[in-house]
């Protein structure tokens, strides 16, 4: 079913030049699957292992300035493909290596990305693993059933309800998160809302918009630890005038996050605001992919923007932040609006994004 749902995303026809990056063995059998049926459907399937540890060699060794450059093969791969799907499992959350190594690598990896959403219909596949749940403290049966039922639902008549919903934030002119530690204000003028509902990730659901540019304004808090590219960061706390970061703040990480926002010209400003739709999603991970889904999260990504959404910041990075509003774990509660719709207030989900979830669940 998986293999499936995701050639569906990705409109696997015949004909279609399929290239399939996968970065661990415990996802081998979701790629195999996948295979299977871009095979059967026509399509020209071709896997390259991008496996993570061979990252710790380059690591090791490599210039930074090779590490900050695309690697030959996958921009190769992308150049070649109508589409792409990485299978990337969940295996270790750290990575030994140097902070400013592993920057060099993000960057060189955004520009592949970048390669990829240009070019191809993509698809970014996160696999929960045991390894990951024993690392960070987590239930795996948990993460998997979670995990599980994203794939369950009624992908089409989620598109549909998170388009209305789409289509009501369509005029507002600003969006504001807040809690008792700080208020973020960001402005949405002649910006477009999009869905995300079982095309480009999986797990999937969401809605996002890119913020114009020169007006965020504020001070915003992401508390409690996550980890990017195998860093973790704790407690990032981020300062914004005339839409650019101008101060940011960690209990740990802060040097990575730094090389992060200074990489190019445009990653110090906002290119996503994003909102999670996904009901069935409840624990949080660690992980940004999944964590951005979970219903009563709210996620900034500094750098590239969605042209879709009529965003030009343009960037290598693309780094979702997450932000829980529910109050888990003692956290404080938080709230989100677009202009005086309420959307989350005081942890609680209000009727506006209730009607937009998948499944699709009352809370």
């Amino acid at each position: 079913m998986i293999a499936r749902l995701v050639a569906d995303g990705v409109v696997v026809s015949a004909g279609d030049r399929v290239s399939v990056f996968v970065t661990d063995t415990s996802a081998m059998d979701a790629v195999a699957a996948f295979v299977e049926e871009g095979w059967r459907r026509g399509a020209v399937v071709q896997v390259l292992a991008t496996d993570e540890r061979f990252d710790a060699s380059a690591l090791r060794h490599a210039n930074p300035d090779t590490l900050q450059e695309p690697m030959p093969l996958e921009a190769t791969a992308m150049k070649w493909s109508d589409v792409h799907v990485s299978f990337r499992a969940m295996t270790s959350p750290q990575v030994d290596a140097d902070p400013s190594r592993i920057a060099a690598l993000r960057h060189g990896r955004g520009l592949v990305s970048a390669m990829r959403w240009q070019g191809t219909r993509w698809a970014i596949v996160r696999v929960p693993t045991p390894q990951w749940a024993d690392a960070l403290g987590l239930d795996a049966d948990v993460l998997l059933r979670e995990w599980s039922a994203s794939f369950d639902a009624d992908w089409a008549d989620a598109h549909r309800r998170m388009q209305v919903l789409c289509d009501r934030l369509g005029g507002g002119r600003i969006a504001v998160i807040e809690d008792t530690w700080g208020r973020l204000e960001l402005g949405l003028e002649g910006r477009r809302w999009v869905p995300f509902a079982g095309a480009s990730n999986w797990p999937d659901g969401e809605i996002a918009t890119a913020p114009v540019e020169t007006q965020v304004e504020g001070r915003i808090r992401f508390p409690g630890a996550f980890y990017f590219g195998g860093v973790r960061i704790k407690d990032l706390e981020l300062d914004l005038e005339e839409g650019l970061i101008v101060a940011e703040r960690a209990s740990e990480g802060i040097d990575f996050v730094r090389q992060l926002l200074d990489g190019d010209a445009g990653a110090r400003r906002i290119g996503e605001l994003g909102i999670g739709t996904n009901a069935a999603l409840t624990t949080m991970t660690g992980d940004l992919l999944i964590d951005e889904k979970i219903c009563g999260t709210v996620h900034l990504a500094p750098g590239r923007a969605y042209p879709e959404c009529g965003g030009v910041n343009l960037s290598a990075l693309h780094w979702d932040i997450v932000k829980d509003l529910r109050g888990t774990d003692g956290m404080p509660r938080g709230s989100l609006r677009v202009d005086d719709e309420w959307l989350i207030r005081d942890g609680v989900v209000q009727v506006p994004l209730k009607e937009a979830l998948v499944p699709n669940t009352q809370l």
